[in-house]
């Protein structure tokens, strides 16, 4: 047997909302943040033991935690960013979680989504973490740098009403120490790609539906692909190696992501959020989908023959791949809404659903994909 496959390995109920889950590096230990009942933020460490899950810290902190990543972390040191619900942006160091090493008031009101990059990878630049926020607005923050962000991207309209809510945010680009790219997805569909180095918009389109995730295959590469999903049940995925001019960067879309499958493999039920995307560490040409309809699905992208094609005025036009479902599984009857591979581990997965369960996952044979 060849095919993949995702089994739960571990299920445990919370007494929280769970909005974000993480692995900590070079550990068997993974972080969970949310909401509990009466507005305060839950963060909580668990590690595997024997197929079970062991608390080992718990915290409550002031406000809702939204989102969190260890990106701009060194691998030894666990200082995990952090986005609450009044829009500050705070940093902990796992060892000492009573008062944050860092901390910045980025937004008004939520920061809906966070990315992090430069810590533990080489030759990429400074470490920065990017936020978007309910106000409309993204920034991008040096930790080593004390309540400026580095760049501020927003309308120019200070009017509340034509201030797009930001739902994702992501960096990617970043070869060496002086390029980086960050890309944004907003309610309206609008995505925009913006180059750091220049403070200049790159490339903007428009999906036609709100982008719930997006993500680069690599962050530490050139731009290779740029997974996107959105409302309704859409999966788009960008060839970002080739952009035209008019054009700009070739895509493959699904259209049904989100719904259910049926035992026999049928795709049935209302059109659903496609809540999340992950690429797998160890082969960036495989990534998950999480649902609202409480599925997840594993996909592998195929390139084409040549990724690029000469139109007749001589300029280069990409050309997009294809997409095959591996494997696809419903775990809750709820959005999954989160979801991280292992980094030190093929296969392995934690995800978090709206039915208050964390979920520890192992995925079979990727290593024949």
């Amino acid at each position: 047997m060849d095919s993949v496959q995702m089994i739960s390995h571990i299920e445990k109920a919370l007494t929280y909302s769970i909005y974000d889950v993480k692995w900590i590096p070079c550990t068997a230990k993974f972080v969970v943040i949310g909401s509990k009942p009466k507005g305060t933020g839950a963060l909580q460490i668990y590690e595997l033991n024997r197929g079970t899950l062991e608390l080992v810290k718990d915290a409550e902190q002031n406000k809702s935690l939204k989102c969190c990543s260890f990106g701009a972390s060194k691998l030894r040191t666990e200082h995990l960013a952090v986005g609450d619900f009044a829009g500050k942006l705070a940093v902990y160091d796992l060892e000492r979680l009573d008062a944050p090493i860092y901390e910045v008031s980025a937004h008004e009101g939520i920061i809906n989504s966070l990315d992090a990059i430069g810590g533990s990878t080489v030759n990429c630049g400074a470490p920065e973490i990017v936020t978007g926020g309910r106000d409309g607005s993204v920034k991008v923050w040096d930790p080593r740098q004390p309540d400026e962000p580095v760049a501020h991207i927003s309308p120019a309209s200070m009017e509340p009403s034509e201030r797009r809510d930001c739902w994702a945010v992501g960096f990617g680009d970043t070869y060496n120490a002086l390029e980086r790219v960050v890309c944004s997805g907003y309610d309206n569909g609008d995505l925009k790609l913006v180059d750091l180095r220049n403070l200049k918009l790159r490339w903007e389109t428009n999906v036609k539906n709100g982008i719930c995730s997006l993500e680069f295959d690599r962050k530490d590469i050139r731009m290779n692909k740029l997974a996107v999903t959105t409302l309704e049940g859409g999966l788009y995925v960008y060839d970002m190696r080739t952009q035209h001019s008019q054009k700009g960067f070739a895509s493959v879309r699904e259209r049904t992501v989100g719904q259910a499958l049926g035992t026999n493999g049928v795709i049935s039920g209302a059109k659903s959020t496609v809540w999340t995307v992950k690429h797998l560490p160890q082969n960036r040409d495989i990534f998950i989908t999480g649902g609202g309809s409480g599925n997840v699905r594993i996909w592998l992208y195929h390139y084409p023959d040549k990724r690029s094609k000469s139109l007749t005025d001589g300029e280069e036009q990409g050309v997009a791949g294809t997409l095959e479902m591996l494997h696809a599984t419903t775990l809750s009857t709820q959005p999954v809404h989160t979801f991280d591979w292992s980094p030190d581990r093929l296969g392995l997965a934690v995800c978090g659903a709206f039915d208050q369960t964390v979920r520890v996952l192992i995925s079979t044979n990727l290593n024949l994909h």
